[in-house]
């Protein structure tokens, strides 16, 4: 099997699960809508989970990706299956405390940390109350999601991406359960949906434990810092916590800015994230898998400088995103209000949010393609060992992010926040590509503009097919239905004519081998 169709099986695979996974958290929201809609229960739990959920990025799942997959991917290679053990053992024993540490003082600085982070609730001192409480329980979550996405980095390396993939699902089954059956039975029932939190973390972290020990793993505690391969971890990893932190910023600011509801509308937190969750569901299914997918593979042919088949590698997982990811945003956008109303309007979550929600996607939808082609393009300088570059990078769009926020947020309230996200993605994945062509060498980007061009022509077409679908068949079906038709119809016009155009003929998959 040639590199490109195992890449894709791979991608296939995690895409698979990912799927699966974002069907079950819809569910969650749509039991978390239901039994909270808006208010300032679930803005308080949003705000709490978010705090230990945005440090995984930072010493968790960015960083295996970024230093722990390059550095072992040339263990697994160069060395033998002894010392890529050893190594993986003194990952994971400096990982373990470094873990326990963090959850330890974020639990005990939670008053301090929620008051930065959620400015606009000091005024409001139940919900500020409450928020702290849901921060000290969950901020465990740290511990267990942190060390999940070290072995999921640890698998990936061995070209394992089932059980990794798999483990987020559970997460959300523990939620839903949670949500339907057992926070009834808490006195404040949004602490049922806290503790459930920790008890998925537990089992997505277990959940891959058999699966590494079944390709020969075999825990021992111990440290050596002045290993070569732990240097070499800590010297990427220290580049990519900067740039995670400041990635992370965006996420702060944005709750920031979300929290000043007498700017942009009460409940704005809640909407962004019940928006940017729909937002997330093509850019994990598509991008983030291609992106898992992709960086073991240009690892090993940075490792070999084979640098043609790295463009090529590049070339077909940006072409697949592109075409995926451009009408999955138009869909998104014309339906927005529709597609929420029938996920989750109901119970608290009533007509106002949905159009507070349906809005802020809308915007969102803007720099769906750059969101997910950014990870693509990072992993690209990760499998290069330049982490330097994206922190760069992502601190000038970070500035971005919090001028448009300035700039948006009275004319276009919570809409204001979700289109400055975009607009400082869109930046960050053009100057990504910029860079690496820079890098690199020519990136055969003619070829890409062109298919992208005919991506887009065509996905508007399929939008304004969309609307005209829903419009008529609203006439005489209910909004379930009529979504269906057009969502389907749009789907068959897309392909119909994208084969027509070629922008994905017959072999593209495979074509490179």
């Amino acid at each position: 099997m040639s590199e490109h169709k195992k890449l894709f099986k791979s991608a296939g695979i995690v895409s698979f699960f990912t799927l699966i996974s974002r069907i079950l958290g819809f569910v969650r929201d749509v039991v978390i809508a239901k039994m909270f809609g808006t208010g300032a229960a679930v803005q308080a739990f949003v705000v709490a989970f978010r705090i230990p959920n945005t440090l995984r990025h930072l010493v968790g799942e960015g960083a295996a990706n970024a230093a722990v997959i390059p550095v072992l991917s040339e263990y697994l290679d160069k060395k033998d299956n002894k010392e890529f053990w050893r190594v993986t053992n003194l990952l994971l024993s400096t990982v373990v405390i470094i873990l326990a540490a963090i959850a330890l003082i974020g639990t005990l600085l939670a008053p301090f940390i929620v008051r930065i982070i959620a400015f606009g609730f000091v005024n409001d001192p139940q919900k500020l109350d409450l928020t702290i409480r849901l921060t000290r329980i969950m901020f465990s979550f740290i511990f267990l999601i942190g060390l999940s996405a070290y072995v999921m980095g640890i698998l990936n390396t061995l070209k394992h991406f089932a059980a990794p993939a798999a483990a987020s699902c559970f997460l959300n089954i523990t939620m839903i359960v949670f949500g339907l059956y057992l926070c009834r039975y808490f006195q404040e029932p949004i602490i049922g949906l806290s503790i459930a939190v920790l008890i998925g973390g537990v089992l997505q972290l277990i959940v891959q434990i058999p699966v590494l020990m079944k390709n020969g793993f075999r825990f021992r505690f111990g440290f050596d810092f002045q290993h070569p391969a732990i240097k070499r971890i800590g010297n990427l990893l220290l580049p990519r916590m900067l740039g995670s932190s400041i990635y992370q910023l965006n996420v702060f600011v944005d709750t920031m800015f979300a929290s000043l509801g007498h700017i942009v509308g009460e409940g704005a937190i809640a909407a962004l994230y019940y928006s940017n969750r729909l937002i997330q569901f093509p850019t994990a299914l598509f991008g983030s898998a291609l992106a898992t997918a992709c960086l073991p593979t240009l690892s090993q042919q940075a490792i070999a400088n084979d640098m043609n088949s790295f463009k090529k590698t590049i070339d077909v997982s940006l072409r697949s995103l592109l075409v995926l990811l451009i009408p999955s945003s138009i869909g998104l956008l014309v339906l927005s209000e529709p597609i929420i109303r029938l996920l989750f309007e109901r119970g608290a979550f009533d007509s106002l949010s949905t159009q507070m929600t349906s809005f802020a996607m809308a915007f969102y939808c803007i720099g769906l393609f750059a969101y997910s082609g950014a990870r693509v393009m990072t992993s690209c300088f990760y499998a290069l060992k330049d982490t330097v570059t994206p922190v760069k990078i992502t601190f000038i769009c970070l500035i971005l992010n919090v001028v448009f926020n300035f700039l948006l947020m009275r004319v276009l309230q919570v809409g204001g926040l979700a289109l400055a996200t975009s607009i400082s993605s869109i930046a960050n994945f053009f100057i990504l590509i910029f860079l690496l062509r820079k890098k690199i060498g020519n990136l055969g980007l003619i070829s890409l503009i062109v298919n992208t061009l005919k991506t887009f022509l065509i996905s508007l077409v399929m939008g304004a097919f969309c609307i005209l679908a829903y419009s008529f068949s609203r006439v005489t079906l209910n909004n379930g239905l009529s979504l269906l038709i057009s969502i389907l119809g749009g789907i068959i016009v897309f392909f119909l004519m994208g084969w027509y155009f070629k922008i994905f003929p017959p072999r593209f998959w495979f074509r490179h081998r």
